[in-house]
């Protein structure tokens, strides 16, 4: 358990001695720091936590009020005690109105301060509680429709949580539908920024001419049509973060402007004279060759190196491809929600052709498909032949493998043969996909499978399959 430390601040430092005494004697665990000036008390709180505060309303170099504002800032959450021997109504308005937990008078009852200092110290404990399940909370619900528990998936959320704990400018990359806007909202609610707005921003949505005005905002006559002053998306992102989707679409004149802005953190409104500073968090996302836009003339290279500060890579469904049955069930549930019917699940044969096949549109394709399956079945569980009809299997969902014929001789070989190279195949096939969906998991493999483990292990090894083939380690 992590030991509670108390900050006593007072000018007069046999009153601070007799304090800590006391103190310690009625709360043996707890560790008592003293300062006699304000300045070390603030250097202090810069180096280390404290549980309570109790502070010295009249000190020469800075009276305790304003100490408390200070100490405040650094740790809002900081219990703080204002001792003094002057009591007024207004001067006890004031403490509380700054933030004070509670107001003790000189000289000291002992059992009123034990009483007060074990309130402050349980108030602490209460709030720091509050905030640490406020951030798993947070953590949680950020993570929501991240579902997946493949080792790609979870260095991407390991990633993702480090980034936003940061305060750096984050380029969104990945193929069409990976949830790379999930992703940027999930940064933003992971962050320190995340009681301050998002700003989402479209860029392809808003006209060349318009855009700019968007973006940094304008003064009244500005142009044609501005009738009023129009504070722009990065003032009403300030002290939050800015969203700006497509970044590759932008046209080169924004680009310049945008630039200035990542480079000096303040704006200009058109038609002012005036900039005006800014705190914001950029999170840009493309799906488009940003390198291959440089060579062509198309995206300014400097700004790419403003923007491309932190990278953060959505997974393609092909590399999470073994979440695929969790995917479908998440889907599956949430559609049904939607729908306010019964829930619905699909077979394992239905699941199987969906792992195996290929997914261009990745996640939101997935997603699509399910809603389908789910809406159209008839019954409370959705068959291969439900998928078949809505993605046919000449359409990529799954290969269908050719019987082979002896070539040249005009014969058709027996059927004893012909069912040994089908059944060979389909085998190893199987085998194949079991061991991508546990990720090389031997054991998983045998119980999805109804076989014993031995039993596996033999058809593995007369198919010349390697579970370690099949294990994520760099990912």
């Amino acid at each position: 358990m992590t030991t509670e430390r108390i900050l006593l601040v007072d000018d007069e430092e046999d009153l601070l001695r007799g304090l800590k005494r006391t103190i310690e004697r009625g709360f043996p665990g707890v560790e008592v720091v003293t300062a006699t000036r304000p300045g070390e008390a603030i250097a202090l709180a810069a180096r280390q936590s404290f549980e309570l505060a109790l502070l010295d309303v009249m000190m020469p170099e800075m009276n305790g009020i304003a100490l408390l504002e200070r100490l405040k800032e650094h740790d809002p959450q900081l219990s703080v005690v204002m001792m003094t021997a002057f009591a007024s109504v207004e001067l006890a308005v004031e403490a509380i109105t700054k933030g004070a937990y509670d107001f003790i008078t000189k000289p000291f009852d002992k059992d009123v301060l034990i009483r007060v200092i074990a309130k402050g110290l349980e108030r602490n404990r209460l709030v720091r509680e509050n905030t640490t399940l406020k951030e798993q909370v947070c953590r949680q619900k950020a993570f929501a429709s991240f579902v997946g528990q493949s080792a790609a998936m979870v260095q991407f959320q390991e990633r993702l949580q480090t980034i936003a704990l940061s305060d750096y400018t984050v380029l969104v990359r990945g193929e069409s539908g990976t949830g790379k806007e999930l992703a940027a909202r999930a940064l933003h609610s992971l962050s320190k920024r995340r009681n301050h707005p998002l700003v989402m921003v479209n860029c392809p949505a808003i006209p060349e001419h318009l855009l700019e005005s968007e973006l940094f905002g304008h003064k009244r006559g500005a142009f044609t049509g501005a009738d009023r002053d129009h504070p722009g998306l990065f003032v009403e992102a300030d002290g939050g973060s800015l969203c700006l989707d497509e970044i590759g679409d932008i046209p080169v004149g924004v680009q310049t402007k945008l630039l200035r802005v990542l480079q000096e953190q303040e704006i200009r409104h058109l038609g002012d004279t005036k900039t005006r500073k800014i705190d914001v968090r950029i999170i840009a996302i493309t799906n488009q060759d940003l390198e291959k836009k440089i060579a062509d003339r198309t995206f300014r290279e400097d700004l790419f190196y403003r923007l491309n500060v932190v990278t953060l890579i959505t997974p393609s469904l092909a590399r999470i491809r073994s979440d695929i049955p969790l995917l479908v069930d998440y889907f599956s549930r949430q559609v049904c929600c939607e729908q306010g019917v019964g829930e619905k699940h699909f077979a394992p044969d239905a699941v199987a052709l969906l792992v195996n096949r290929a997914w261009p549109g990745n996640v939101r394709e997935l997603q699509n498909v399910v809603r389908q399956a789910v809406l159209f079945s008839s019954g409370d569980t959705v068959t291969a032949a439900d998928i078949q009809i809505i993605v046919p299997a000449d359409n990529g969902l799954i290969p269908t493998p050719p019987i082979w014929l002896s070539e040249g001789s005009g014969a058709c070989p027996c059927y004893k043969e012909v069912k040994e190279q089908l059944l060979g195949r389909f085998t190893s096939q199987y085998v194949t996909n079991l061991l991508q969906y546990t990720e090389g998991n031997v054991s998983r493999a045998a119980e999805l499978s109804g076989l014993t483990r031995a039993a596996l292990q033999k058809i593995m090894r007369r198919s010349a399959i390697k579970a370690s083939s099949y294990r994520h380690s760099g990912e």
